[in-house]
């Protein structure tokens, strides 16, 4: 039981740290700044997950990068394109709208009503 659950985990969590990432680059980031920024939300990503995800991102058009060489260590900045920051706010949108549903159906008839309200 314990594999099923945490693959359903795991797939759940997939898509909330697509949004969370999205969500943090309206200003540009690098890999550890974006890092900490998330967990300072209390959301944690190892960067084995992050960097394949950003580049994902950017080969979907959803975010640009481009390096930053006038410190003495180079860092690739990540930020969101035009296009990623429109689906990102449809993304949004959908979250929201999403959740506030789930949240309604998760609370109906749960015999622990108070860890809905």
């Amino acid at each position: 039981m314990s594999n099923l659950l945490n693959s359903l985990k795991i797939e759940l969590r997939r898509g909330t740290l697509t949004l969370a990432v999205l969500s943090q680059l309206r200003t540009p980031q690098y890999g550890y700044s974006l890092v900490q920024s998330l967990e300072g939300a209390g959301i944690s990503i190892d960067q084995s997950t992050l960097y394949p995800l950003l580049r994902r991102l950017e080969k979907q058009e959803l975010v640009s990068s481009s390096w930053d060489t006038s410190e003495s260590r180079p860092r690739k900045y990540y930020v969101l394109s035009e296009f990623g920051l429109e689906i990102f706010l449809e993304l949004k949108e959908e979250w929201i709208n999403n959740s506030k549903e789930l949240y309604s159906l998760l609370g109906e008839g749960d015999e622990d009503e108070n860890e809905f309200n």
